[in-house]
């Protein structure tokens, strides 16, 4: 075990049970024309952490770790888009729609790809989700099982929507969690910051928070 500056306390990594989540780092959500875009948002917000979000994996990769993407996006014919979702807002373009990058959020369309930089390599778990947590109508949780981890370790987008539903999705599971701050961000500055206070408050009630450098050497040392 080896013991991983964070707040609010060390997080007492162990490496026999850690996976990376890298959760819908996809074209959709941080390139123009694509589903965030569209909805009115800044998406270079995304883009800027693609560096620290591929130094993680790779440093997950490099120490033989478990590295696990997410993508959200439905079934071609939306038989598991609830109108409840599709609806919700007032994009100019609605999931299922057609866009400049293929139908938005669809599986299989070129929008709904995780970014080249950050692609998965061979062996490595891709788990499409039609919802916000990864948990939900998905094997995750028997994937997760099957292979003995009890620790997940969380990158991507965004802070206070799809990360942080995995987040206690997963608490509520039993895991122990741990949010890597310079690896994960949402369109909204001060989203991201209430979600990393809430996550951590109350002796991490959901989970801990850390820095990427913590969380490397500590990987390292280990």
């Amino acid at each position: 075990m080896a013991e991983i500056m964070a707040e609010p306390f060390a997080f007492p990594l162990r490496l026999d049970a850690v996976a990376l989540i890298v959760i819908d780092m996809q074209r959709d959500f941080a390139e123009p024309g694509g589903f965030g875009a569209s909805l009115g948002n800044d998406v270079s917000r995304i883009t800027r952490i693609v560096p620290d979000v591929k130094r993680l994996i790779e440093g997950f990769r490099a120490a033989g770790l478990p590295v696990i993407h997410t993508m959200e996006c439905h079934r071609p014919d939306l038989s598991d888009l609830p109108p409840a979702k599709r609806n919700r807002g007032d994009p100019d373009l609605r999931i299922g729609d057609d866009g400049p990058m293929g139908r938005v959020l669809i599986a299989g369309e070129p929008g709904t790809a995780i970014l080249p930089e950050l692609a998965p390599i061979d062996g490595e778990i891709v788990i499409e989700k039609p919802g916000k947590g990864a948990f939900y109508a998905t094997p995750l949780g028997d994937i997760l099982k099957s292979r003995g981890i009890g620790q997940l370790v969380f990158a991507g987008v965004t802070t206070e929507v799809c990360v942080q539903t995995t987040m206690r999705e997963a608490n509520d599971r039993g895991y122990e969690c741990l949010l890597i701050e310079e690896a994960t961000e949402s369109y909204f500055a001060e989203f991201k910051a209430s979600a990393i206070a809430m996550i951590r408050a109350q002796g991490a009630i959901v989970g801990w928070t850390a820095h990427i450098d913590d969380i490397l050497q500590g990987i390292d040392r280990a």
